[in-house]
């Protein structure tokens, strides 16, 4: 079950990513999954700030690694200028600091956001243990919300194979369900989770193949 971030975590979560904490450093502190993260960051920030403060934070790890690159030849050459008159190390001081010479490669400036990257592949419903209670949009008719796995933003980097599979959602927080529900659709209570696994062989008939989580994608 994903663990549910408090409205104070989530201040703190924003402010030590704007003081420069990376996601992978916040995933530590707050003990969730990459996924709960990026997503309160993206809904505080918005998408361009985040991303925009992704790339800063790359560059400045970026510089911090080239100056780590450039430390290790200065300190042979101390070395080497501390140690030239020891009678024990005679001429080795010498090719020590010829071994010791590195060059720097100029980093490659890449925006390549890592940060968001996921496990590709999907988690079998039965290794799944879902909360006690579940919660489902249905339209008024009580028919299910279908929808393609393309039109969630946060799984667009798989392939276009899995983006064009049918999925349903399910919540686990009611207020986080009728936040998308909207006039013409009602939130229904599931309360036996285990009827997904039951249904399993129904839905793959109708073409549903996934059930889509708040931080995980789930095979039927």
């Amino acid at each position: 079950m994903a663990k549910r971030i408090s409205e104070k975590e989530k201040i703190t979560m924003i402010s030590c990513f704007k003081d420069g904490k990376t996601v992978d450093e916040l995933i530590e502190i707050f003990n969730c999954s990459r996924l709960t993260i990026v997503r309160n960051l993206k809904k505080h920030l918005g998408e361009e700030k985040y991303k925009k403060m992704i790339s800063i934070s790359k560059k400045s790890n970026l510089k911090t690694k080239s100056y780590e690159l450039k430390n290790p030849l200065n300190d042979s050459k101390e070395f080497s200028k501390e140690n030239s008159n020891n009678p024990k190390l005679g001429n080795n001081s010498n090719e020590l600091s010829s071994i010791s010479q590195f060059t720097e490669i100029t980093p490659l400036d890449y925006d390549i956001e890592n940060s968001i990257q996921k496990d590709l592949s999907s988690v079998p419903i039965s290794d799944v243990d879902l909360p006690n209670t579940v919660y489902m949009i249905v339209d008024k008719k009580i028919e299910l919300e279908i929808k393609y796995l393309r039109d969630y933003p946060d799984w667009q980097f798989l392939s276009k194979e899995e983006l064009d599979r049918k999925t349903i959602e399910i919540f686990f927080d009611i207020k986080l369900a009728k936040r998308f529900c909207n006039k013409d659709q009602k939130v229904i209570k599931v309360p036996n989770p285990d009827v997904f696994k039951i249904v399993a062989p129904l839905l793959l008939n109708k073409g549903i193949s996934r059930i889509v989580t708040a931080d995980k994608l789930i095979s039927l």
